[in-house]
């Protein structure tokens, strides 16, 4: 199975796992990750995201969708729609990111309440290479985080986040050997906190979050996308 899941007490694990595609996901492991979610959700107060081996922490959008995604699908794009019901979770989420997080797939680890990260992650968007722009939340979500200057040197010029820059820029909460291990000790420590201010404290924080932000995310790639068919 491309998507996993593993539960401790409080603690669940939504891992994905196709390390031959460095993770890349397609419509039916966007359903993977939702579907996981939603179990976790019923039965955890904290959930992990992570990847099985060392290569890639998830590398995007399979490329054999998006070159057959169209102005319309963009429109609805179902990685925006999925990573956004992830940020808006009521369980706090860790990413555990032990490798690149590429296009959507760091827009996956941006959706995420806090990040670990290990010596060889890195936060790329090539979107704008491509002639697209990150619309799953990434251009909206990446601004929040680290401020217009920064996300301009990430998204406009294409510039990579290292571990230590994302350690240093405030992306990443931790910079560990084994991301892992150290993503579920921070997972067992939010554990043994009251769930009640856990959730209302994230709900606070998270309250400015731009809907409009991302509706005109989804908007601008359906232009571009009509771009690309002329």
């Amino acid at each position: 199975m491309p998507i996993r899941k593993e539960i401790d007490g409080p603690v669940g694990r939504l891992i994905l796992d196709r390390p031959r595609r460095a993770h890349a996901y397609d419509q039916q492991h966007l359903d993977g990750i939702l579907d996981t979610l939603c179990d976790l959700e019923a039965r955890c107060r904290v959930v992990v995201v992570s990847s099985t081996g060392d290569r890639a922490f998830c590398g995007g959008a399979d490329l054999t969708e998006v070159k057959a995604v169209d102005p319309l699908s963009a429109l609805d794009l179902k990685s925006q729609r999925v990573f956004s019901r992830l940020a808006a979770s009521r369980c706090v989420t860790v990413a555990a990111v032990q490798g690149p997080a590429v296009g959507g797939g760091c827009e996956l680890a941006l959706a995420c309440d806090i990040r670990v990260v290990g010596p060889r992650a890195a936060f790329r968007l090539p979107e704008t290479s491509l002639g697209l722009l990150p619309a799953a939340g990434g251009t909206t979500r990446l601004t929040r985080l680290l401020g217009a200057a920064r996300a301009k040197q990430v998204i406009l010029l294409g510039d990579t986040i290292s571990a230590q820059q994302a350690l240093d820029w405030g992306l990443a909460a931790r910079l560990s050997d084994d991301p892992l291990s150290e993503a579920l000790a921070v997972a067992a420590q939010l554990a043994g906190r009251d769930p009640v201010a856990l959730r209302l404290a994230k709900q606070l924080i998270d309250a400015d979050e731009s809907a409009a932000g991302l509706m005109a995310e989804r908007i601008a790639e359906a232009l571009l996308y009509t771009r690309r068919q002329t």
